[in-house]
């Protein structure tokens, strides 16, 4: 193998490691989650508390990369439970802007809560320090791949 191929083969194995992982946690966090929250619902209101609230639906659509009309149930959902507001977008009167309600922001803690036995299971079995470790390395990478998503 070349080292091209090889270093090919490296990030795809990396990237096929993301996902089976990012499977794996979802299916645990939302056997946590109240009937009818799915992680899509809680990764939208970790969105507007990690970014700032009064995006439009359409930006928080593009950084899910999904259709505005899939994050529109969405937005529907979170809204009819209490959790964000849909207010009149000043510089837009055709649109709104998103924001995350006191009640949203209390139901992310309480999410996070909810997975604190899964989180303290994990750490007993792979050290914090080792995760640490990995924190720089993928913070890198995401942050590239949401720079250069759209070219």
């Amino acid at each position: 193998m070349s080292d091209n191929a090889s270093d090919i083969r490296t990030w795809f194995t990396l990237f096929n490691e993301i996902a089976i992982i990012e499977q794996l946690s979802r299916a645990r966090f939302e056997a946590r989650l109240p009937k009818g929250v799915l992680v899509s619902h809680f990764a939208v209101l970790n969105h507007l508390i990690r970014v700032g609230d009064g995006r439009t639906p359409l930006d928080i659509a593009r950084a899910f990369q999904v259709p505005k009309t899939t994050l529109s149930h969405t937005l529907a959902l979170l809204e009819k439970r209490g959790w964000i507001e849909m207010r009149p977008n000043p510089e837009d009167g055709r649109s709104k802007r998103v924001w995350i309600t006191g009640a949203g922001r209390a139901f992310q803690a309480e999410a996070i809560g909810l997975i604190a036995p899964d989180m303290g299971e994990i750490a007993a079995a792979f050290p914090a320090g080792e995760a640490a470790a990995l924190l720089p390395g993928l913070t890198a990478l995401r942050t590239y791949l949401d720079r250069t998503r759209d070219s």
